[in-house]
């Protein structure tokens, strides 16, 4: 039986999740959360997921949630994507934690408050003050990838899949592929891949479904 993956396609999040299981070559179904009308916050996703967060993987008898915790499941399930040996696996590790708190936490929040708060309502002082903490993740991961086709090592992690999560997205939210070269050479390796699709062919839920 497939594995069902809770997400909606506007989640970078969901995204990483969904991009991993389809890289490495897993048969999944995606199930829609309806974020915006509230779906995490009911009881009944309560149960599933107690903190109220998509992406949710539910494999077997098995409910994971934390999208490194899926794909760190995924390595585990098939062999591929974790890194070829210990070191290799640390450095994907280290690289999946600073994603998680340097890089997608910024520009998701960023690409929320630009995108998807009313205009009127948009913080100008945060908007700027994440705008300037994304920046900096971004210099890091264009220099890093300076030289390199992947984050770590001679193929792809999950690593890649974490923190080319928000990459792809359309919505302006400070990320223009032009200004950085490395990153943008590196997304189209990634697009290469079989399996990978646009979050929003990969997943459900789009903006123009709400226009």
């Amino acid at each position: 039986m497939a594995m069902k993956l809770h997400c909606f396609g506007e989640s970078g999040n969901a995204y990483k999740a969904a991009l991993t299981l389809s890289i490495a070559g897993l048969e999944w179904e995606p199930v829609f959360v309806d974020f915006f009308q509230g779906a995490t916050r009911s009881p009944e996703f309560r149960a599933l997921n107690e903190m109220g967060e998509a992406p949710v993987l539910v494999a077997d008898d098995e409910v994971l949630t934390q999208s490194g915790v899926i794909q760190y499941f995924v390595v585990e399930k098939t062999g591929k994507l974790g890194g070829a040996t210990p070191r290799e696996e640390r450095e994907v590790l280290r690289w999946i934690l600073w994603d998680n708190h340097k890089m997608s936490s910024q520009a998701g929040t960023l690409r929320f408050l630009m995108n998807f708060v009313p205009e009127e309502k948009r913080p100008a002082e945060v908007i700027r003050w994440l705008s300037g903490r994304l920046k900096a993740a971004l210099e890091v991961l264009d220099r890093h990838l300076e030289g390199r086709d992947w984050i770590v090592g001679a193929g792809p992690t999950i690593a890649d899949m974490a923190c080319c999560g928000y990459l792809y997205y359309p919505e302006p939210f400070g990320f223009d592929r032009k200004d950085w070269p490395n990153i943008d050479r590196w997304l189209d390796r990634i697009a290469a891949l079989p399996g990978w699709k646009h979050p929003y062919d990969m997943m459900p839920g789009r903006p123009s479904d709400r226009a």
